[in-house]
């Protein structure tokens, strides 16, 4: 209610002071409950971390058993153009990847290759073909998603394979049957850098995750191989855990020996 009175031969009008109280924190309320709906960002659907050098992290999501599960990849910035290690999961993510890789950087993916036949690996590579980039996968793999209607690369290896892109070489390497049955490894020797994918879980795992498709009598000496073809890497980047712990290859092979001993009986 509003009243009103003269104040040094003045007219002003005088407000209810519980009233506007009320009507303050009615809007205070109202904005915070705004600012809840509105304000909160979602989780960023894709990630990008700078690792050393020209290498760069990136990281999409999906849903797996009700849980959503982080995927990591990687990409290299070369002279001649980006290098893309595995695709996204995420496939809302194809397009963003490369466009946050052109604004980032100045250059566009020109190759991309893929680990093994999964989705979390291999689901982009059709889309990055028709976009004119080069996607590969080992012959392998190729047999292992067209078995499973999975995506499919352009390019085949048929063996182990010396990339010179740019500044840079680097190698794919078969190490044997692990987590998938034709799962590979990129190993940069001079950067002591190991992309790992899936073989490989994080230090903190506490087993070696899906094993659907696992060979878990040789997943121990796989990852024997690449400990002795990749010795004293500076980076494990792998493909759902922190890629932080070069412990990583060390863990897996404990509770790859475990699995096995357990396998076994």
């Amino acid at each position: 209610m509003a009243v009103s009175g003269n104040f040094k031969g003045r007219h002003y009008p005088i407000i209810n002071l519980r009233n506007r109280m009320r009507a303050f924190i009615f809007t205070l309320v109202f904005i915070f409950s705004l600012t809840n709906i509105f304000g909160q960002t979602e989780e960023a659907k894709l990630k990008i971390l700078h690792l050393t050098e020209d290498f760069c992290i990136y990281t999409t999501y999906n849903t797996y058993e009700g849980q959503q599960i982080p995927a990591n990849g990687m990409y290299l910035i070369t002279s001649n153009g980006v290098v893309l290690f595995d695709t996204p999961w995420d496939t809302t993510q194809f397009q963003p990847l490369l466009d946050s890789i052109k604004l980032k950087h100045k250059k566009s993916v020109t190759i991309c290759i893929a680990t093994h036949w999964h989705s979390d690996r291999t689901e982009g590579l059709e889309y990055y073909k028709q976009k004119g980039i080069k996607t590969y996968t080992t012959l392998l793999t190729d047999e292992l998603s067209k078995k499973n209607n999975k995506k499919r690369a352009e390019f085949l290896m048929t063996k182990d394979t010396v990339f010179n892109i740019g500044q840079y070489s680097f190698e794919t390497y078969y190490p044997g049957q692990g987590h998938a049955a034709d799962n590979i490894v990129i190993w940069f020797s001079k950067e002591k850098i190991l992309h790992g994918g899936c073989l490989i879980k994080g230090a903190d795992a506490k087993n070696l995750g899906y094993l659907g498709d696992a060979n878990v009598i040789e997943y121990e000496s796989t990852l024997k191989k690449v400990q002795a073809k990749c010795p004293n890497p500076t980076f494990i980047i792998i493909s759902h855990s922190d890629w932080n712990n070069i412990k990583s290859l060390k863990h897996s092979i404990k509770l790859a020996k475990k699995l096995k001993r357990k396998s076994s009986k």
